[in-house]
């Protein structure tokens, strides 16, 4: 069952149940389906076109519990911790940062990294090796570590 079915099959749920803050986030998601369904490409979604559905999503409530917990606003920040972790159900299980850290010191020793100056080449190699599994903040923050 793709992603776009089992978004609708929830947002049925979510009506039969009452749940606001679900029927919220399934509706926004829903959103952006249908905005890459009429976006023209061209093409059926694909399961790469969903996962960066999904991360989007993710990082939209991501950065608003940032800014909503710097304004005081922790009420706001509730409500977006409860559509992420909605959002987080998903998205394919996250990877913990010890394994990370290992991909990310195989693929420094694969491209021959030395220094900071090859922070893109394997930034773009660790990207391709995480797709979906990790957060790129996360990853980037690992990879500054490793090549400090």
């Amino acid at each position: 069952m793709g992603l776009e079915q089992k978004i609708n099959e929830e947002l049925k749920n979510a009506i039969k149940s009452g749940e606001k803050v679900r029927l919220d986030t399934m509706r926004s998601i829903r959103a952006a389906i249908i905005e890459f369904n009429k976006s023209g490409a061209g093409r059926e979604m694909n399961t790469d076109d969903e996962l960066k559905i999904l991360q989007s999503a993710a990082k939209k409530r991501k950065d608003a519990i940032a800014l909503y917990i710097q304004g005081g606003r922790q009420e706001l920040a509730d409500k977006e911790k409860q559509e992420l972790a909605i959002i987080d159900e998903f998205l394919p299980k996250q990877i913990s940062d010890d394994e990370i850290k290992e991909i990310i010191r195989k693929v420094i020793a694969d491209a021959g990294a030395i220094d900071i100056k090859d922070l893109g080449k394997v930034m773009g190699l660790a990207m391709k090796e995480l797709k979906g599994k990790a957060d790129g903040a996360k990853v980037q923050q690992f990879v500054r570590e490793l090549l400090s």
